[in-house]
């Protein structure tokens, strides 16, 4: 049951649906930080070129002579940092002891030392974007240089630096991210349209094959699915029709084949039955008479009378077996008490003590049972423990009740001898099975078994064959103590 809801929760439709949400998903989540990473670069580059490339104009432009004096050099950093572009700077700058800037915040804290670093190496200057107490922030570092010839530079130990707040950019890159996770997100949900629909097209010709599958299950041989489109489902579709079709023709012509087979069973036994009757009686005189043959004539007379009576329990058995295949058999249950029936099974065939045969049968236990038929039953096992096993055989009657509360009969026959083979076992109950192939002519049909488990069937209970611990076999007869109400419910 856990695992059905597990299958349920987990089915293909909900599969599919994710498989395409999860590539929907990929694909915006792709297609939003690729846009996201080119549009924050062009915003950020373009902020941080036009910084660089104003601050370098105004640098160059500054003319200022050296040594530097620090009386008036913080105006012309103001004045410098007035023409700020796109945002307002804070210029500071360092020569040698001297430090000045523009403003009163404490900028020279941003400045990093990879950025120092990289100015005194590079007397075009550098930059670099630093984020400080969660404020981001853009600093240039400016090295002036003394022109010498066409060519060459000498750096004048003087390096300005432009500190500019960057928090626009950063509200700009905000609203990108903002913007591609407010456009995702309906971007998914519209997707989970197509997804459903997608699914819809895909498992209605699997549920149809399902659906299609449980009916020709159920018998229904002609179900055929309605063939759409020419894609790979319809390809299928085609397929299973046609395989049900060749199912049809075949379970078709094997029913023809078994009814046959049973109407001629049916047929060849009940013709069989007049002439056998008269070859009985013929034998009965014979067998009285052989005494007052010769040898060999009263020896090939008994041999008559025997292979006639092995007949004559072949014909019966396999009447039997032909009612029941045309479910013509009908139960007749009576209430009885379970032991006295068999012991007038085991008296009527003379199975006593001094054959070996042992009962434990409780009085007292009543039962539905059908008189004949359970004569049947246990006539075939205990007759079936003779000639296989080894004596003594054992009888045992007892009630039990089932794991549903209902109380059922159990009979058991056990025998003495070295049990059933392994590989007999799954075969025991088959009609016309013998144990050993080579025991043609043994004094079984091979139907007493098969015959035992249609009348157990019958009264709606089980039997079942195995071996006992210490050897021999046993078979254990369940029936319900009100067979006739189990087996009509």
């Amino acid at each position: 049951m856990i695992r059905r809801a597990r299958t349920a929760a987990f089915g293909l439709r909900i599969r599919l649906v994710l498989a395409f949400l999860l590539v929907a998903a990929v694909s915006a989540g792709t297609t939003a930080a690729l846009t996201y990473r080119e549009a924050r670069n062009a915003l950020l580059e373009t902020a941080q070129d036009t910084a660089v490339s104003s601050f370098r104009d105004q640098v160059q432009l500054m003319g200022l002579g050296l040594p530097i004096q620090a009386e008036g050099f913080e105006e012309v950093l103001r004045e410098i940092a007035r023409k700020g572009k796109p945002h307002p700077w804070v210029v500071f700058a360092e020569y040698g002891s001297i430090r000045a800037s523009s403003g009163t915040s404490p900028v020279s804290t941003v400045i990093t030392p990879e950025l120092r670093r990289a100015a005194a190496a590079n007397p075009n200057g550098a930059f670099q974007r630093v984020v400080k107490d969660g404020v981001p922030y853009l600093t240039i570092a400016m090295p002036t240089v003394f022109k010498v010839g066409p060519r060459g530079v000498i750096p004048s130990r003087l390096t300005l630096y432009a500190v500019m707040r960057m928090t626009d950019e950063q509200i700009n890159v905000d609203a990108l991210v903002t913007a591609a996770r407010d456009g995702a997100l309906p971007g998914l949900a519209i997707a989970l349209v197509p997804a459903l629909l997608a699914a819809r097209s895909v498992l209605r010709p699997v549920r149809e094959l399902r659906q299609a599958a449980q009916s020709m299950g159920s018998g229904r041989l002609d179900t055929r699915i309605q063939v759409r489109g020419s894609d790979e489902l319809a390809e299928l579709a085609h397929t299973f029709n046609e395989s049900a079709g060749e199912l049809e023709r075949s379970v078709h012509e094997l029913r023809q084949a078994e009814e046959r087979a049973r109407r001629f069973a049916s047929d060849v036994s009940h013709e069989l039955r007049t002439p056998l009757a008269g070859m009985l009686a013929v034998t009965e005189v014979l067998d009285e008479d052989a005494d007052d043959l010769d040898p060999d004539t009263a020896k090939a007379v008994r041999l008559i009378s025997t292979e006639t009576g092995k007949l004559a329990v072949l014909v019966e058995d396999l009447m039997e077996i032909s009612r029941f295949d045309a479910r013509a058999a009908e139960l007749n249950t009576d209430e009885v008490d379970a032991a006295e029936a068999i012991r007038k099974t085991l008296e009527n065939r003379h199975w006593t003590d001094e054959r070996g045969v042992r009962t434990e049968l409780p009085d007292g236990v009543r039962a539905r049972l059908d008189l004949r038929r359970f004569d049947i039953v246990v006539a075939n096992l205990v007759g079936n423990a003779l000639r296989h096993g080894s004596t003594p055989v054992t009888v045992r009657l007892r009630t039990e009740a089932r794991s549903d509360g209902h109380p059922v009969l159990i009979t058991e026959v056990t025998d003495s001898g070295s049990g059933i083979s392994p590989d007999v076992l799954p075969h025991i109950f088959d009609r016309f099975y013998k144990a050993d192939a080579a025991r043609t002519r043994s004094a079984g049909s091979g139907l007493g078994l098969a015959i035992t488990l249609e009348n157990v069937r019958l009264h709606g209970g089980t039997v079942r064959a195995g071996n006992q611990a210490d050897g021999g076999a046993v078979f254990a007869v369940e029936i319900p103590l009100r067979a006739e109400e189990e087996a009509s419910g």
